[in-house]
């Protein structure tokens, strides 16, 4: 069942409000899950570009992560960029403050190799500012923003720019109209804040908007997104799990709200939240589309669990071998399989492989067994089967 959002922006003072048929206000409605036959096809969205990034409109979905260096400190910075562009990061997200910030900022972005974008919150002539100083996006939460004609003040500038915005939504700043609505549920109350300040940003004629709705809890944040999708399939989403948690409690929250958004084709671009350093976000982020089959950067490892008839030790082997690999810039799939029972039968898809048995492997190409080494030959072997393809 849809779950239908009727919003239209009504300037007030400080707050947007949502007006229904005949101008009667209502709420966005009741809570629904959508079938995954009835998600919203990244294809409808509307293309933006970030910094010459191609985000929405059937684009690949985009990578990004937020730097924890103090923004006043660029050198800093530019050094946590550069190791988040390695690591396949394409947007990076830089703190805005104060105003002492902002000069930092400004040399962020002439020398970042990827396009920043400026996250604003409470004042918005930081975001007046972080537009003067290049920032090639920015990211605002009208709902804490403060008065409406701050908000536009914020639209017009940006027009002028030609710079697009992602409308923030989050759990603990919701627009006015929405945070004391007992009678709906987090999600909606997320989604009515994001659609009425869509409409109310679409009225002004600024349409390079990226929406996103966040919160800790997983099923609200995918219910959110869900609502979006389906009542806003113009605007490019935005996916996250805010608050996550530290590195292995943020990865399976974020995986799990996040991988069930993309199988339904819901997300145009994604930041994995952790309590840890951004380039693990990063590298979770890859992997998470590569299980998603969108996009895969380096090589998939396929490995099986250990168990009594594995002769090898094949934690090391597959650490090793995860470890080699990660300066591998090929779409490969590589498998390191126990025993016979797991391979190469099982990972006969594998663009290579070894399957392992008393002390020696078995390494083949595509399921065809091409020679036999020892156990510690095993991981050279797989490289260079790797470097011939």
């Amino acid at each position: 069942m849809a779950v239908e959002v009727a919003v239209g922006a009504t300037e007030t003072a400080g707050s947007v409000e949502t007006s229904g048929p005949q101008g009667a206000t209502e709420a966005a409605g009741a809570a629904a899950r959508l079938d995954a036959s009835d998600a919203t096809a990244r294809a409808q969205t509307r293309r933006i570009e970030v910094g010459g990034v191609p985000l929405g409109g059937g684009a690949p979905v985009v990578v990004q992560s937020m730097l924890s260096t103090r923004t006043e400190d660029a050198e800093a910075c530019l050094a946590q960029v550069a190791a988040l562009a390695a690591a396949g990061c394409e947007l990076v997200r830089v703190a805005v403050p104060a105003h002492s910030a902002l000069d930092a900022f400004g040399r962020i972005c002439a020398a970042s190799p990827l396009p920043v974008v400026a996250d604003i919150h409470f004042d918005h002539r930081l975001a007046l500012g972080a537009l003067g100083r290049g920032a090639a996006k920015l990211r605002v939460n009208p709902g804490n923003i403060g008065d409406i004609a701050k908000v536009d003040a914020v639209i017009e500038a940006a027009g002028a720019a030609g710079v697009p915005i992602r409308i923030g939504v989050n759990a603990g700043s919701l627009a006015a109209a929405f945070a004391e609505r007992a009678d709906l549920g987090l999600p909606e109350r997320l989604a009515g804040s994001a659609l009425a300040f869509l409409e109310h940003f679409e009225q002004r004629g600024f349409t390079d908007v990226v929406l996103s709705a966040k919160a800790h809890d997983v099923r609200t944040a995918v219910e959110a997104c869900r609502i979006l999708a389906h009542e806003a399939p113009q605007a490019p989403l935005h996916l996250g799990v805010t608050e996550a948690g530290t590195l292995t409690q943020g990865t399976v929250r974020s995986s799990v709200g996040l991988g069930a958004l993309l199988l339904e084709g819901i997300g145009d671009t994604l930041r994995v939240s952790l309590t840890a350093d951004p380039v693990k976000e990063v590298q979770v982020a890859w992997e998470l589309l590569s299980a998603c089959g969108l996009r895969r950067r380096a090589p998939e490892l396929v490995s099986c669990p250990t168990c009594g008839r594995c002769k090898v030790d094949l934690i090391r082997i597959a650490e090793e071998a995860q470890r080699r690999l990660a300066e591998v810039s090929k779409p490969l799939s590589v498998a390191v399989m126990g025993c016979v029972v797991n391979g190469p039968g099982e990972a006969s898809a594998a663009d290579v492989g070894v399957a392992c048995g008393e002390g020696k492997g078995a390494v083949f190409a595509k399921g065809k067994v091409l020679y036999t080494v020892d156990e510690s030959r095993i991981v050279d072997a797989l490289m260079e089967e790797v470097a011939r393809l």
